[in-house]
């Protein structure tokens, strides 16, 4: 493996990144070629991985969490692409769901949910994006309307990762006066075993083809008026715009490592393919490329590195998420273009780790915020 050894890794996550490798080389590798032909990876995964502690290792221990850090989410993410384990939906239920949780729950939401979701036994998603609705979060139309005691849902998503296995759902809703902006979107928790609601298709989608990403329909959804996360509606936007530098900094961190992964595959092939009598590395051509890919990696490693510190002592701002993720994903998917052009023929071939880190890759710059959106407010703070 080419990575560059973060700062930020001490022996305890050494330790720990070892036993994840081996936890996924064991349980999952040998299954992806059939998970992704499936479209979705068997549900008794989930349930093996919260045995073996990895699902929502940020959460303390009182809550059934790991009470690590994001450290420690970073090494399952990075390990997810060293070993080529591809379409987990991990970075969102652990990533990502579970903080929202862990950081806006009540007491009664946090005991009610997070303990369940550190063993396996709930799956979690997030559902933000509609059908007419990408990153324009206050433009939603699903709605939450207070009847009595209860919130009864109505609308649409779709794009969503973990749909199919998902048992719990943080749905973005409109309360109040559904015409208003920003200040009447709540996160509104659904069960899935709740009437009215629906799973619609597992999309085909051009890469991550072991993902369940689904559409979800709420036809009259009646929740406890109490399932707002945090008991308080109107809140969502705040909690929405507090989380994504978190969350866009668990992308980069797959996006650094994917391109590190890519760079592995290809100097292991053309070390080994021959042309005109001599293997492909010996020409200089091959070698310009593979020192400009990995130059990238190093750069994007140290500098991935730094804004993980900068988490870690509370002070990554909305511009410098926004910045990892553009930089990184963009990174990504012209380092893995060139990685693949190397191949030639077998490049091509999704039975090749490259053909198959290329498809993933593509989606780096469209979920968590596009590119351009990205670009979009970095430019606000100039």
């Amino acid at each position: 493996m080419i990575a560059l050894k973060s700062g930020w890794m001490d022996e305890e996550l050494e330790i720990f990144s070892d036993s994840v490798r081996k936890f996924f080389e064991r349980e999952a590798v040998p299954h992806n070629e059939r998970w992704s032909k499936a479209g979705i990876i068997d549900r008794s995964f989930w349930n093996k991985a919260g045995d073996a502690g990895l699902l929502c290792v940020t959460i303390p221990e009182e809550y059934g969490g790991a009470g690590g850090g994001f450290r420690h989410e970073a090494v399952i993410t990075q390990q997810e692409q060293w070993t080529h384990f591809s379409g987990w939906g991990n970075g969102v239920h652990s990533g990502i769901c579970a903080p929202y949780i862990l950081g806006y729950g009540t007491e009664e939401q946090k005991k009610r949910w997070l303990p369940k979701m550190a063993t396996g036994e709930l799956v979690c998603a997030i559902a933000m994006t509609e059908p007419g609705t990408g990153s324009d979060l206050q433009a939603v139309r699903t709605t939450a309307k207070r009847d009595g005691n209860s919130l009864v849902i109505n609308g649409q998503k779709t794009f969503i990762t973990n749909g199919q296995h998902a048992d719990l759902i943080i749905v973005v809703c409109k309360t109040g006066d559904a015409a208003g902006g920003a200040k009447n979107i709540s996160l509104v928790m659904v069960e899935a075993d709740s009437p009215g609601f629906r799973r619609g298709r597992n999309l085909d989608k051009v890469g991550l083809h072991a993902a369940d990403t689904s559409e979800l329909f709420f036809d009259d959804v009646r929740v406890p008026a109490d399932y707002v996360l945090g008991g308080d509606e109107g809140r969502g936007f705040y909690q929405l715009m507090q989380q994504l530098p978190r969350e866009r900094l668990i992308i980069a961190v797959g996006a650094v490592a994917g391109m590190e992964a890519a760079i592995d595959v290809t100097v292991d092939y053309v070390k080994q393919r021959k042309a005109f009598g001599k293997a492909l590395l010996d020409f200089q051509n091959t070698q310009f490329v593979l020192a400009d890919c990995k130059a990238e990696a190093v750069v994007a490693r140290t500098f991935l590195d730094e804004y993980i510190t900068r988490l870690g002592r509370g002070e990554l701002t909305p511009e410098e998420g926004a910045i990892a993720k553009l930089w990184t994903c963009e990174t990504q998917c012209r380092v893995v273009d060139k990685c693949l052009q190397l191949f030639g023929g077998y490049g091509y071939m999704m039975e090749y780790p490259i053909g198959r880190m290329y498809a993933d890759a593509r989606v780096q710059r469209i979920y968590g915020g596009t590119s351009e959106i990205m670009r979009l407010l970095i430019a606000r703070a100039l």
